[in-house]
């Protein structure tokens, strides 16, 4: 009974790493889409930006 109770245990450990692994990189590829999101505007501004300049020389 207590050997079952350890077994049980020592598998629901394991489950939570790879739970943990998937909530990582569940967060990393959101992260990972905002800073490409981010960059795109910035570089739309940037570039309209510097075409100003460009048009005004």
């Amino acid at each position: 009974m207590l050997r079952n109770l350890f077994v049980r245990f020592a598998m629901a450990r394991s489950d939570e790493r790879g739970a943990t692994a998937i909530e990582y990189a569940l967060i990393a590829a959101l992260i990972a889409v905002a800073a490409i999101v981010g960059m795109e505007l910035v570089g739309t501004e940037v570039n309209a930006t510097f075409q100003n300049v460009a048009n005004k020389l």
